[in-house]
């Protein structure tokens, strides 16, 4: 299924979510115009990856601040064009209505305290790991996961092909559709990690601990000023 749309409109425009959208492309095609070689360099550099990180606490420490900054750019890079899109669609379709709760500045903190958590959680589970990990995927799933308890009847509108990729658009439910989201992902990660199989070479634990975040500390976040919840 490929989501589309949600039912709920926001109330504001979401300038948080439009301008974490726009630093990601615009960071990509910065990515993009590098030769081969560069591209790999700075992802090496900049994305996290779990094996150098246990060395900068070994050598550093756990209170040097440059120990934690893979974590943090790690969120904004991306391997290609289709990691990129699919994310930022994804941000779009439920971002704006969780900044719309948070308001602008929390839903930045919000956002930027998921992708750390789920960063930490892909750590613990693959502490040797010299792969190197990008992607706002984790961030994402804690938006997710926020609009999972603030949207449970909200509607996904959703592109199921049919017959020889006939379109049919079903309305599902918004709490289904992440429920079932966060169950494929937990099925996949309890494979990688029993079974020591990578599954799609993707952070699995890095999204179910993004999405567990995000329904566990949204509230944290969300303005004193009463909001009526679908």
């Amino acid at each position: 299924m490929i989501p589309l749309r949600d039912t709920i409109p926001s109330r504001r425009e979401p300038l948080a979510t439009v301008l974490l959208i726009v630093i990601n492309v615009m960071i990509f095609i910065g990515q993009s115009l590098m030769p081969d070689v560069r591209f790999a360099q700075f992802v090496y550099e900049y994305g996290f990856i779990p094996a150098r990180f246990l060395k900068s606490i070994a050598q550093l420490g756990l209170f040097e601040a440059s120990t934690y900054m893979p974590l943090f750019s790690s969120m904004f890079l991306h391997g290609n064009w289709v990691h990129l899109i699919s994310n930022m669609w994804v941000l779009w379709l439920f971002g704006d209505n969780v900044e719309d709760v948070m308001g602008s500045i929390r839903f930045v903190i919000f956002y930027i305290l998921c992708g750390l958590v789920a960063g930490f959680a892909h750590f613990l589970f693959n502490p040797t790991s010299k792969v190197p990990t990008v992607g706002a995927s984790g961030a994402i799933a804690g938006v997710m996961g926020a609009y999972f308890i603030l949207f449970p009847h909200s509607r996904i509108v959703t592109l199921v092909p049919f017959f020889f990729f006939l379109p049919m658009f079903i309305h599902v439910p918004a709490f289904i559709y992440l429920i079932l989201w966060f169950i494929s992902q937990l099925y996949s990660g309890v494979i990688q990690w029993i079974g020591g199989v990578s599954v799609g070479g993707i952070a699995w634990w890095a999204h179910i601990s993004g999405f567990l975040a995000g329904v566990f500390i949204h509230k944290v976040f969300i303005k004193r000023r009463r909001y009526r919840y679908y």
